[in-house]
């Protein structure tokens, strides 16, 4: 099935459609974990148990993606893409509402479920419906353009849930998403065409293969996310990890052997398409830890207010906002030669990492703010190149399969990361005080020049990621789709 090209005002629509989703998905990673202190005040909950408003948001987001991949490819965009910010918008609007009308937390998590549905068909449906409906030259322009609303979400969402939490409530934080929902649905339904016929149904849609990657996925992430808090031998997490080797084992057997799977695992006989994947994930999972470590240095050790320290940040998604449009302006002039533009990326995110690796407590704000701008100026340059590199690499048919595991491989990596870091940072510690049981006391308890070793191991690590990720860019290729 060859992609459709509209023109003119409909390309405009389509691209300012795909830009909203992905708006959407962004802030909304980012703009509830402010707002948690005061929800648990509200309920007068445990950390551990209002914690759950992103865990759970997390699990489901995780287990559908690749559900929802294959669904897309058969049903059509259009309808994902309504369906998906109808649920997203219901859900944000219960989210705000039942709470309260019912006085159960219960009702905040259950909608929580609805919303992250909705979230995964918006994850999904943006770089798919990009690549399908825009021409191979025009791709990277598209993609570009959702990598600047991405980041316009990331950086927004702190500040804006900051203000809206102090100043009107938490319910704002989720009711913000209703009006936006509407116009989306409104604005879908008028610029999205009706995908042509499809070639296959869902008469056999793989749901053996559907149980297992979401109990898989939802497990795998549990065991990370939980891991620390619970204990990484406690029975939770151990059952986690014995159903995420079962799950995703079992799903990795079932699609090399279902005529239709949800995944088609020949994509990656291309060593080329591996590599991509491969370092578009590592990407992801090394952002996330700057983007972990770096509040808790900035609070902890320099004793800046959370508000500060979020302003602070937002210079990563700065520097992300200004290399992805220059990144894709400049795609289509690199025919042949795009594995460069992301070697240059890499190499920016690893000047970033390095200058990190330097922090003190009397480390200078300009020094944190060229460190963090470096990072962003490296992820802008490489997310664009790479999403449109790995998206071409599939056939329209495949499309919405292929957006399904770029959004896993950015979903899943930054939630892993967070735990991995953690534990790297914890053990820097320990290894600076032995035997001291300073660990055992809370984060704003130990010394400045304590924790600052935990963070120069942190970075350590994430400067040798950035280096192995140069190295595997040499073997990127071009290669178009097969039968494109």
């Amino acid at each position: 099935m060859q992609s459709e090209t509209p023109s003119g005002r409909t390309l405009t629509l389509i691209l300012l459609s795909a830009s909203l989703a992905t708006f959407m998905s962004a802030l909304d990673g980012t703009i509830v974990n402010i707002a948690l202190p005061t929800i648990s005040a509200s309920f007068d909950l445990t950390t551990s148990s209002v914690a759950w408003v992103s865990t759970i948001y997390l699990l489901v987001m995780a287990g559908c993606l690749l559900i929802i991949g294959k669904v897309s490819d058969v049903v059509g965009f259009k309808k994902i893409f309504l369906i998906g910010f109808i649920l997203f918008t219901i859900g944000s609007f219960t989210c705000g509402f039942l709470p309260d009308f019912t006085g159960q937390f219960s009702t905040l998590l259950a909608s929580r479920v609805l919303q992250a549905l909705g979230g995964a068909m918006m994850t999904v449906i943006a770089p798919a419906m990009l690549s399908y409906y825009l021409p191979g030259d025009r791709r990277a322009k598209g993609m570009s353009l959702v990598v600047l609303f991405a980041a316009v979400g990331m950086a927004l969402g702190p500040t804006l849930g900051g203000y809206l939490t102090e100043y009107l409530s938490w319910h704002w934080i989720f009711f913000i998403n209703v009006p936006i929902g509407i116009f989306a649905v409104l604005l879908g339904y008028a610029a999205i065409p009706k995908s042509a016929a499809a070639t296959t149904s869902l008469k056999g849609f793989d749901s053996i293969g559907a149980v297992l990657v979401f109990i898989g996925l939802a497990a795998l992430l549990f065991a990370f996310s939980e891991g620390v808090s619970l204990g990484w031998t406690s029975a939770p997490v151990l059952i986690s990890i014995v159903l995420a080797v079962l799950g995703l084992g079992g799903f990795l057997w079932r699609e090399l052997h279902y005529t239709d799977p949800l995944l088609d695992l020949s994509l990656f006989k291309s060593r080329s398409f591996i590599v991509l994947n491969v370092v578009f994930a590592l990407l992801f999972f090394t952002f996330a830890g700057a983007n972990y470590l770096l509040p808790f240095y900035l609070e902890h050790v320099h004793d800046y207010s959370v508000s500060f320290s979020g302003l602070i940040i937002t210079a990563m998604s700065v520097g992300m906002m200004i290399t992805g449009i220059l990144a894709g302006l400049i795609y289509a002039k690199l025919k042949g030669k795009i594995r460069y533009l992301v070697m240059t990326g890499v190499a920016l995110i690893a000047a970033g990492f390095f200058l990190l690796t330097h922090l003190t407590p009397v480390t200078g704000l300009g020094v944190i703010i060229s460190a963090l701008a470096l990072i962003g100026l490296g992820l802008g340059l490489t997310t664009t190149p790479l999403t449109t590199l790995i998206m071409n690499a599939a056939p329209a048919s495949k499309q919405g399969m292929v957006s399904s595991l770029t959004g896993l491989e950015r979903f899943a990596p930054m939630t892993i990361g967070v735990a991995v870091y953690n534990i790297i940072f914890m053990h820097g510690i320990m290894t600076a005080v032995r035997n001291s049981g300073i660990t055992e006391k809370p984060p704003g308890d130990i010394a400045a020049a304590i924790l600052s070793h935990g963070f120069d191991l942190a970075f350590v690590v994430s400067v040798i990621l950035a280096v192995v990720l140069f190295l595997l860019c040499i073997f990127i290729r071009e290669d178009p789709a097969a039968g494109e």
